[in-house]
């Protein structure tokens, strides 16, 4: 007679010490589970409503703000708690986002505060329309003896932006010039034929590397080892604002007039390597997440939205009833909040993610959330699901525009098709997404980059 007998250790089921809890054992064997499914999506779909329930980005104002519109952000990369906004009467004010309140405020220009930029030394540099770039130290609460040093050039200046590791920075006017902080005058002329450049970007870490975009819809990326322009991208309408991905160097993105931003390579630029759109109007900023998982727009429309970089529309957007045209956005050094500067005064701080907060949390209550937002992911794309995590309430005029635009394009779609149907088959091919806007690439030929 055989006889089976139940055996098993005790390390399975007492625990190791006795501050710990009993294990229990489970049988994860899918028979002896038949409702597992049921109660997953019961649990995502709880999970999801809570998350709109709880979605509060709004984390309150800087101090009380400025006279006038902000214009320019600049936060420092060394420090979490550190950002300087600019703003249009010439004041700066450089804040302490720990305690949203402000360490020193100046006044640096006469006229609008075009740009600014942290040195390596954590000093501040700032631009303006007067012609001159001001290096200010910050350590000193008192700016009354006026700025450490001042650079002059001979036109209005439009932005600026520093090098990560040298004491070299570089301005956009009437041409791109490359500074050195020892130096009075520039030290070489980055220029390729536009009459005026907007804005200009370091890359921070193919460091040699610049980018600019002008008032000729052009974007020029520039490498500091040659001092010349490398390659030119001509687009459809103006480029606003420019960004370099942190963690994909060769990537950037940028903001256009035409209510999108463009993800470029700079080895490949015939074409985009993706389109963020649902702007109703032009995209002022763009910022990418110290990640580089993230970017995050401020458009004229009056509200800010956030993207994935793989993702073609936004997974949030922003807004309130007082806040007017966006014209700069930041996201903060740990990617867990987001400034943004507007022409009402102002400057708000947002939270990345709506529903998040920044209390400590206990082991079991990050346990949940993290288990929360494996089962979101996991039944993503239920219709239901799907439907409450998407769904926003949008300001009416914002909700209009949009309606009346996707009229229009809808429209211009299908007049489109009508004389595709009634013209001689291959005369008017279909236009890609991600290339119609583009004109044209030039790449500069010389003696240094051949």
């Amino acid at each position: 007679m055989k006889v089976k007998t139940l055996s098993r250790s005790s390390d399975v089921y007492l625990p190791a010490r006795n501050s710990e809890v009993s294990r229990l054992p489970r049988n994860l064997d899918p028979d002896l589970h038949p409702f597992e499914r049921a109660r997953e999506y019961t649990r995502a779909l709880n999970a999801t409503k809570l998350e709109r329930l709880f979605a509060a980005p709004f984390v309150g104002q800087l101090g009380n703000g400025h006279i006038d519109g902000i214009y320019c952000l600049a936060k420092n990369t060394r420090q979490l708690n550190s950002v300087a906004s600019g703003s249009g009467d010439g004041v700066i004010k450089y804040w302490d986002l720990s305690s949203r309140d402000e360490i020193a405020s100046f006044t640096a220009h006469r006229g609008i505060v075009k740009g600014l930029a942290v040195t390596v030394e954590g000093n501040l540099l700032s631009c303006g329309m007067d012609n001159a770039v001001k290096l200010w130290d910050i350590t000193k609460n008192d700016q009354s003896d006026g700025p450490a040093k001042t650079f002059l050039g001979s036109s209005g200046f439009t932005g600026i932006d520093h090098h990560r590791s040298n004491p070299v920075f570089v301005t956009s006017s009437n041409a791109v010039q490359l500074w050195d902080e020892n130096r009075s005058k520039p030290v070489a002329d980055l220029s390729w034929g536009a009459d005026n450049v907007n804005t200009v970007k370091f890359n921070q870490t193919e460091q040699s590397i610049i980018a600019s975009s002008g008032s000729d819809r052009s974007i020029v990326i520039h490498d500091t080892r040659s001092n010349a322009p490398v390659q030119k991208l001509v687009t459809l309408m103006r480029t606003n604002a420019v960004c370099w991905n942190p963690i994909e160097a060769f990537n950037f993105a940028a903001a256009n007039e035409d209510h999108n931003v463009y993800l470029y390579d700079m080895r490949n630029l015939t074409r985009s390597l993706n389109v963020y759109k649902d702007h109703v109007s032009a995209v002022m900023d763009v910022d990418f997440s110290p990640t580089g998982q993230e970017l995050v727009t401020g458009s004229y429309d009056r509200t800010l939205r956030i993207y994935k970089v793989n993702e073609g529309h936004s997974r949030d957007i922003y807004h309130t009833k007082r806040m007017q045209r966006i014209f700069c956005v930041r996201f903060t050094m740990d990617a867990q909040f987001i400034l943004s500067g507007s022409d009402d005064g102002n400057v708000r701080l947002w939270r990345a993610n709506a529903a998040s907060r920044s209390n400590i949390m206990s082991a079991r209550e990050r346990s949940k959330l993290e288990y929360d937002a494996a089962l979101k992911e996991r039944y993503k794309n239920m219709p239901e699901i799907r439907r409450i995590s998407r769904h926003r309430h949008l300001p009416k005029s914002i909700k209009v525009a949009s309606e009346t635009k996707r009229t229009e394009l809808a429209s211009i779609k299908r007049k489109e098709d009508n004389m595709r149907r009634r013209s001689k088959k291959g005369t008017m091919p279909y236009s890609k997404e991600r290339e119609k806007q583009i004109i044209g690439v030039a790449i500069k030929e010389g003696e240094n980059n051949g």
